[in-house]
């Protein structure tokens, strides 16, 4: 999401309080949370061997990681569904606010995804 845009309105709290107690309810979320601003983040960057700490704040983000979650799904399309209802609790209740949402597998090893 957009860094620095305020703190969402209570309706989206109230609504993802009540998404997320739905999941964990079913047992698809298993752990997540919100993220402070990069502000105090600090980052190590490899660059060709080295290793080098970079301390925020980032003049050139202007998009960041404002939460995640791990869910659990038996299928992609239910992930996809369930990754569309996310989206649509913001576009409902912080319409103003451009927010990115992704979904990504979690790598157990070295094999493609899906194998």
């Amino acid at each position: 999401m957009e860094e620095g845009v305020g703190t969402p309105p209570q309706e989206l709290f109230e609504a993802m309080d009540a998404y997320i107690g739905e999941q964990a309810a079913k047992g698809v979320f298993l752990d997540g949370g919100g993220l402070h601003g990069t502000e105090d983040a600090v980052n190590f960057v490899v660059r060709q061997g080295e290793v080098s700490r970079v301390d925020g704040p980032y003049a050139e983000a202007k998009e960041v990681v404002g939460g995640w979650a791990i869910m659990q799904y038996d299928s992609l399309e239910d992930a996809v569904a369930d990754q569309r209802e996310f989206a649509e609790l913001h576009a409902k209740y912080w319409p103003e606010v451009t927010v990115i949402s992704t979904l990504r597998q979690i790598s157990t090893g070295p094999e493609a995804p899906g194998a």
